[in-house]
């Protein structure tokens, strides 16, 4: 399971996401409290995040610290249903191999997608320079 992982695979739990977006667990909350992002829920009922979520968190981080108000960020990306192709999945599988993994083989996993670059070859990603800093590269 290493380059075929899914970008909506939910995997970090919201602690992990907390560390990586500087973001608190209220302010997660409230982002998906307005729909902005759609973290799967386990059947304990726990968020996981997958590496669209981070992404588009750090995304909405960036337009908060630029003064944009959550009005005009709801404009700017369109509000998400759990429906939607980029809401975050669980999945049987990918529930077990989650479970299978430790926080170091899902930094690893973060640290390879961070390298790597976007979902498109030769793009950079948008989350690059945010979490080029949570890795000694």
């Amino acid at each position: 399971m290493s380059d075929e992982i899914r970008r909506n695979m939910a995997l970090f739990p919201i602690g992990i996401v907390m560390k990586l977006t500087d973001l608190t667990a209220r302010q997660i909350r409230y982002y998906e409290q307005h729909q902005l992002i759609v973290p799967a829920r386990t059947s304990g009922n726990q968020r996981l995040f997958s590496f669209n979520d981070v992404e588009r968190l750090l995304e909405i981080k960036g337009l908060i610290d630029k003064g944009v108000n959550i009005a005009g960020i709801k404009q700017v990306m369109n509000p998400m249903t759990k429906d939607s192709q980029e809401a975050t999945v669980i999945t049987k599988d990918t529930e077990v191999k989650r479970k299978e993994m430790s926080d170091s083989q899902l930094y690893r996993m973060l640290k390879q997608q961070l390298l790597t670059g976007g979902t498109r070859p030769g793009q950079v990603s948008l989350i690059q320079g945010e979490l080029s800093s949570f890795f000694k590269l």
